[in-house]
């Protein structure tokens, strides 16, 4: 970006991801729907081996009984490869990580290492594209997906029985059309909601989709409020044993907004527990090789502002820190964990580049980010710009990949009363991050 350029982005940034403009366009979104006299009307795209949209196929009959809502389910096939460049690693740590998290949110879902059998698959496509043609959908969805997940043929052949399967030609018609109808809208993932404009991942950003349907009086009256999904209550203290003690490894990137609105988040978490908190910085994707789509960057600048809002985290005024100066603050960071405040040194970076529009690349900007952090620009100065930083981000890169994740926020978490480690990827697993967390600090049951 040329200089002039760096200085337009961020006001550009905050303006299509302020809270104003998202009113705006859903005004003009409900307006419409109005004018043509079209019900409530959710889409939803399902993905039939994502193990994602088999959690949100669980929730699909619920929805309909809480709100006064017409779902639309589309079949469509995986991301692209440029969305999904880690594809192995993403199949794999998504049935692991729906496996983690679905008892936390009250639905169901058998541990997995892959995907079922391709044709198995093929049999639970065909039968769930007829019943979209004879809207039974939001009936039969989780009922196929319980018997693909769970490995069983012959529940699956009981289905077919009661539900006839399409043939392969229409099947394979209906997931391009759907494949295709979901990129025209702006997206490449299954498991998606879209509704009046935006779009909602599954049973994680199901809370964003039913605040909107309710500020719009789509809730039934005979319904309570609050959301379909919700996450364990950690309000109360918890009993810790005196001698337990828990390492939290933070892997992150400074390029990764979803790392940003995490930062403080786990930084509180390491003051509520006994936690060694070891921060582990890797070069963003994009400059280690792997490409981000436009249409991806969109999705997740906006997401984030819906997230970093709940989470009550300043976020919009984006100036972009990728090169030299993500470079240069890994440049200054091991000067500044040797001062003991590397964490609000990556924190101050962060929320100048995703929150204030502060050019870091700049040594001004620069400068802001060093001294807000309680360190010494003019001590700063002598660790510039130098080389040696990149070894220690490569072992952190190989240390996540060893761990079968890729992206950032990533995090593991060892020690306590368990011998084996834990690792999940996510600004919104921090939940099952401090699940995991006093589950290990509590103390010993008392022996029978």
């Amino acid at each position: 970006m040329t200089s002039i350029a760096r200085r337009i982005a961020p006001l550009v940034a905050a303006a299509f991801t302020s809270s104003r403009t998202r009113d705006i366009r859903r005004w003009l979104a409900e307006r419409r729907r109005r004018l043509r006299g079209e019900p409530h009307r959710v889409r939803y795209f399902h993905q039939v081996d994502d193990p994602y949209s088999y959690l949100a196929s669980q929730v699909l009959r619920e929805l309909i009984d809480r709100y006064d809502i017409e779902i639309q389910p589309h079949l469509v096939g995986p991301p692209s490869d440029a969305a999904a460049p880690e594809r192995q690693r993403l199949e794999a740590f998504a049935c692991r990580d729906a496996a983690d998290i679905a008892p936390g949110y009250g639905l169901a879902f058998l541990a997995h290492d892959a995907v079922p059998d391709p044709e198995v698959v093929d049999l639970a496509t065909r039968i769930l594209c007829a019943t979209v043609a004879s809207g039974r959908f939001v009936a039969v969805a989780a009922e196929v997906g319980r018997a693909l997940w769970s490995g069983s043929r012959s529940s699956l052949g009981d289905l077919a029985r009661l539900e006839p399967a399409a043939d392969p030609a229409a099947t394979r018609a209906a997931v391009e059309a759907g494949t295709e109808l979901r990129r025209r809208h702006g997206h490449y993932l299954g498991a998606m909601f879209h509704y009046g404009g935006e779009w909602y991942w599954g049973v994680d950003r199901l809370h964003h989709l039913e605040r909107r349907l309710q500020t719009l009086g789509a809730l039934r009256p005979d319904r309570g409020r609050g959301s379909i999904i919700r996450h364990p209550d950690f309000s109360d203290a918890p009993s810790i044993d005196p001698s337990a003690r828990v390492t939290l490894e933070f892997f992150l990137s400074l390029r990764s907004p979803y790392t940003y609105i995490a930062m403080e988040r786990v930084s509180a978490l390491a003051r509520r527990y006994p936690i060694d908190l070891v921060l582990r910085p890797v070069l963003p994707m994009v400059m280690r090789g792997l490409p981000v789509p436009s249409v991806k960057r969109i999705y997740i600048t906006l997401d984030t502002k819906r997230e970093a809002d709940d989470a009550g985290v300043p976020f919009g005024r984006v100036c972009d820190p990728v090169g030299r100066p993500v470079e240069r603050a890994f440049s200054l960071f091991g000067w500044a964990r040797s001062q003991g405040r590397a964490a609000q040194f990556l924190l101050s970076f962060a929320r100048a580049a995703f929150a204030e529009g502060v050019d870091t690349g700049e040594n001004s900007g620069l400068q802001h980010v060093v001294e807000r952090a309680g360190l010494a620009w003019i001590d700063a100065q002598a660790h510039l710009d130098r080389d040696g930083w990149q070894g220690e981000l490569e072992e952190n890169r190989a240390a996540l990949l060893a761990m079968g994740l890729w992206g950032v926020p990533s995090f593991r978490v060892a020690g306590g009363n368990e011998r084996d480690d834990f690792s999940t990827w996510g600004q919104d697993r921090l939940w099952r991050i401090e699940q995991e967390i006093r589950r290990r600090l509590a103390p010993p049951s008392p022996a029978r």
